[in-house]
């Protein structure tokens, strides 16, 4: 990271005190220059935060370890003599909160493994829509607008992306997780605080995320920019491989509905200024998921005639949640 580049972080519990303003605008200049910032003191428990990264830690040495080899032989990823790009350096699972969760039908997961995380998942659901609403008031859109948006006719999706990013023999070989923009709306990442790798792309220079202990990461969706309509932004990022150490990620997606009706706010829309597209976010998803790890202009551009997503060539599929 270039010294002189200080990533955003912002405590919130500055905004019941004399410090709201400047925090406020800490928020707003972050989502607008940066598309990512960094919460403390956010509400969540740390104790339970300790215990999810301690479980999560454990299950995959139990569950998830041998799986991962497995995955690196059947690829012929074991010995990484030429560089891979159609592949990532990571163990996942899926857990579905909003509208249906599956969290009961994971299998070798501990009771206390699934309450915790059911407790986690509530709680970023809610701090999710804490944050919407202070992004609306950045806006100057009535409050719950975001909220409503991506509520659709079923309410909106949550879902969270479990990750291990364990050692890698030779990092300059392979990404941990390639380059991309996420295509919902709100993203809360709960990240290893010893083990770093996530980095953002900022005015042309790949910038690293700091691993700060009992943070928690935001960035911004594709469907954030959309709605206002390039104001605020998201970012491309990637999580790089490392010789030592096996990196926790815990990222949750607050995404708009299947269903869900996707503009840029009126309020937003300039005379006479490029708009970005409406459309169905499902449709969208369609087409993110054929081409997460290509640049975003062209899916915005291929929403304003969905028609056009055939020209896009699909390379990758996504869980969309």
């Amino acid at each position: 990271m270039e010294k002189n580049i200080k990533f955003p972080v912002v405590d919130l519990s500055k905004l019941n005190g004399e410090e709201r303003d400047q925090t406020m605008a800490l928020v707003d200049d972050a989502c607008q220059n940066w598309g990512f910032f960094e919460l403390l003191n956010h509400g969540i428990p740390y104790d339970l935060m300790d215990n999810i990264e301690r479980m999560t830690k454990e299950h995959y040495k139990k569950f998830m370890e041998q799986k991962f080899k497995e995955m690196l032989r059947s690829k012929n990823l074991d010995t990484l003599e030429t560089e891979v790009e159609n592949v990532d350096w990571e163990s996942t699972f899926f857990l579905h909160h909003l509208p249906q969760t599956n969290l009961y039908d994971i299998p070798d997961m501990s009771d206390e493994y699934r309450a915790a995380m059911k407790d986690f998942g509530k709680r970023l659901e809610n701090l999710a829509e804490e944050l919407l609403d202070l992004l609306c008031e950045n806006l100057g859109l009535e409050k719950g607008y975001l909220k409503k948006v991506f509520s659709g006719t079923k309410g909106p999706t949550f879902g969270t992306k479990v990750s291990n990013y364990p050692p890698c023999p030779k990092p300059e070989m392979i990404k941990g997780l390639r380059a991309h923009t996420d295509a919902g709306g709100l993203i809360l990442l709960f990240q290893d605080d010893k083990v770093s790798g996530l980095q953002l792309l900022k005015d042309g220079v790949w910038v690293d995320v700091p691993p700060l202990k009992h943070s928690i990461v935001i960035n911004l969706g594709d469907q954030l920019e959309v709605i206002t309509n390039g104001k605020y932004k998201s970012i491309m990022h990637r999580v790089m491989t490392q010789k030592e150490g096996n990196r926790m990620s815990i990222a949750s997606f607050y995404n708009p509905g299947s269903d869900a009706e996707i503009s840029p706010a009126p309020s937003l829309v300039e005379k006479d200024s490029d708009e970005y597209p409406s459309f169905v976010f499902d449709d969208y998803m369609k087409l993110y998921a054929g081409v997460k790890f290509q640049p975003k202009e062209p899916r915005f551009e291929a929403m304003k005639n969905v028609a056009a997503t055939t020209d896009l060539n699909p390379v990758a599929t996504v869980e969309t949640f």
